[in-house]
This record gives structure tokens, sequence and C-alpha cells, in this order.
């Protein structure tokens, strides 16, 4: 669900803001009603239009990420209106930027809320969290762009692919593997503070009991970007790889650092810790050489066709900006909601509640080759992950390590409760 930026910041707003206004819309705020065609409608649904939210970080710590996922999800929802919309009717985004604050997040949701039928994106896992009750009473089915495993659990809110803790389970099996270690190794975890940050945290703990290692753990704030002491403590203490939940600058501290002190032990990021614009910096041949990434999305140097014509049609439209994970987040998240969409329109029942009945019989679901499970509120839709590397010449800047699997420890794992 899933960052600072490195591109000139004047310019990223003024896209940003214009690209914000352009999505914007205002849909039907009644209660629900069935017209003469048999079909219920209510909140954000007109006779021509059906609307979504999109709650989401234009100018805050994740703002490159949340760039990519509102375009990929433009996208998606032109090409939908363009082979004849949803029921007849066109698909609109309003999307509103939050700057990854929660108190400005719970302000855009009392103001889009009633005009919305569904929300297409709301990132950050804390944001989420503070918006359940809200979420729930009002029946509106949200995709997070948040993996953490405590937004499972509820009718309404719906993480889309791995969760963080998965991730880490997933992935501290790689590094095993690969860098060969032994019962009684330590392996450091340098992490957010809060749900995204100590949700991996609980998964990497959980995969390090399982494979007799020792976590050292470093907590860090989303301010924090000289990482000096973290890196200088995980050295001391003697690890043999580093696990990573941060952002991308964190990332690019962390493995700047570890480079520069001569610690060259492999570092495992979850996904929203990676942006392609830090290979084009001078720590770009050191993630090159020593960062591996889990991800719940495969990434663009894959050779899956769906995510093939993605990266087409995505530089077709927005040919000055980079293919990242956000726009494979956002094509995910919108095109499940697009599914949804779909199936409660064939069921004649486009209200909130008809939404989410029909997400709800999404049991197989398969999106850019991944396959999704939607049925069981309380568990992840996918046990999967992949894992990826840095590479300067791929789309993208991300190619496949190993594709998306799961490990046997992940179904035996107890998820934290909500």
């Amino acid at each position: 669900m899933r960052h600072p930026r490195l591109v000139p910041a004047a310019a990223a707003l003024a896209v940003l803001a214009l690209g914000a206004s352009a999505c914007s819309t205002k849909g039907d705020t009644g209660t629900n009603s069935a017209g003469s065609d048999g079909l219920k409608t209510g909140p954000g649904v007109t006779d021509t239009t059906i609307t979504l939210g999109a709650l989401t970080d234009l100018t805050g710590p994740y703002a490159s990420l949340g760039k990519s996922i509102v375009n990929a999800q433009q996208l998606y929802a032109d090409q939908l209106n363009a082979s004849g919309g949803v029921c007849g009717r066109q698909v609109r985004i309003t999307v509103k930027d939050h700057g990854y604050d929660v108190q400005k997040a719970v302000s855009a949701f009392t103001e889009t809320e009633p005009n919305v039928v569904a929300l297409s994106q709301v990132i950050g896992s804390p944001v989420v969290a503070s918006l359940r009750q809200d979420i729930e009473a009002k029946h509106l089915l949200t995709i997070p762009l948040g993996w953490a495993s405590s937004l499972l659990g509820n009718q309404y809110i719906q993480v889309v692919g791995s969760t963080y803790d998965i991730d880490m389970i997933n992935g501290v099996d790689f590094i095993v593997r690969t860098a060969k270690l032994q019962p009684g190794d330590k392996i450091g975890h340098v992490y957010f503070e809060g749900e995204y940050g100590e949700n991996a945290l609980a998964g990497a703990t959980y995969a390090a009991q399982q494979h007799k290692l020792t976590i050292v753990g470093q907590k860090i704030k989303p301010t924090d970007q000289d990482l000096t002491a973290q890196v200088t403590a995980l050295k001391q203490a003697g690890v043999k790889a580093i696990l990573l939940s941060a952002g991308p600058k964190q990332t690019a501290a962390l493995v700047g650092t570890a480079a520069a002190l001569g610690f060259a032990v492999p570092v495992l990021s979850n996904a929203p810790g990676f942006a392609p614009q830090l290979l084009a910096t001078p720590v770009g041949p050191a993630l090159e050489k020593q960062l591996y990434l889990v991800s719940p999305g495969p990434a663009f140097g894959s050779d899956e066709p769906g995510v093939k014509k993605l990266a087409t049609d995505y530089k077709a439209k927005y040919p000055n900006d980079l293919l990242d994970t956000g726009v494979i987040s956002g094509w995910d998240t919108i095109s499940v909601l697009g599914e949804d969409l779909k199936a409660a329109c064939k069921a004649k029942d486009l209200t909130r509640e008809g939404i989410a009945a029909a997400h709800r019989k999404q049991s197989s679901l398969t999106i850019l080759g991944v396959s999704f499970d939607f049925s069981d509120r309380a568990k992840p839709s996918t046990y999967k992950s992949f894992i990826q590397k840095p590479s300067k010449q791929a789309p993208g800047g991300l190619v496949t390590v190993e594709p998306a699997h799961e490990v046997p420890a992940a179904r035996a794992y107890a998820l934290p409760k909500s």
C-alpha cells in the first residue's frame, strides 16, 4: 500500500497540483435508490458517472510514489471509460493530497466521503487506521496503499498483496539461503516507528526464530536521514545481513554508509524503501551491489505480458515520468476496484454495500500475473512475494531475482490482531 523524492520539488508539485485538480469531481450525495432498470445506486453514483476517492500523498515523504499511483489509476480509468465505462457510466477519481499528515487526511476524508462510492487509494497505514471506524460506518470499500497486517479483518478495507510481515518472512528465507546464514547468526533490522516498520519487524522476528537467528533492531523516525550511528552499531554487533523497513532516503543513507565503512553485507528492504531515482545518485552502484527488495508486486523488468503492456501504456501517457513501484501498486488497486464495479453492475447493485459484497466474492482474481483471493477479510490476499534487485539498465530500475513465491512458514505465522 507501501516516499521522499529526488526530483525538483517545485516542478513536481506543479505537475501534481494540475493532476489533482484535473481528477476532481462531485457525485450524488443522496441515499440508496433503484432506477427504472432495477439498478440500485447510492452516494457517488449518478446517471452518468461513478466517482471514486483517492486520499494520497503528493507533498509528503511518499510524494513521488503518490504521483505515480495517481497517474496509474487515472490511466486505468481513462482506458475503462474509453471502452464504455461501467453500467454506461464514466468512472471519475477525486484526488485529495494529505501530505502523509493524519489530521489533513481526516479533513480530506470528511470532505470527500459524501460524494464517492469507494476509495481507490489511501496512502499510509496510520492514515487508514485513523479512518477505520468511519470507513466501516460508511460502508466505504477502501483500498489502502499500505500493507500492514493490522489493516486486515475489516469488511470494507482491503490490502491488495502480501503484507509487510509476510514479505519479511519470505525475504528472510531468501537471505538465509543466498547469504548462507547459520543458526546463531545475527541480522540487523532498521525500521520506521509505527505500523509499517513494526509490522515488518514482527514478520522478521518470527522468521528469525524459525531459522534460529537473532534480530538486532534499530528503530528510526521517518525524519531520520543520517543512519551512521545505526550502521556502525550493526557492524559492531557483527550482523551478517540487514533488513530495512523505511523509505528511499533511509535506504540511500544506510547502503551508502555501509559501503563507505566497507560493510558489504546484503541489505533487504520492503518495497516502499526503493525509488528508481536513487540509481542516478552517487549511491547507485552500492545499491546495485548490496540491495534486494521483497515486494508484493512484479518488477517492470519482468516478462509478464500485462506488466509490459502497462509500461508501454504508461510511458505513452506520461512520457516524462519514471516507471516505479507506485505505478504497479496504483494499477493493481484500481484494477481490483474496477473488477468489483463490473461485478456489482452485473448484480444490479452499485451501492457501497453492493460493491463491497461483490468484492468479497472475488476469490481468484489475477492482475499482472498475481492471483488474489479477497474472500477472507482476515487473511492477506496473497502470501507470495517477489525478490528483486536494483538495476540501472532495467525498466523501472528493478529486475526479478526470484518470482512470486511463499515459504511454508508464512502460513503458520499468527497474524497480529488489528
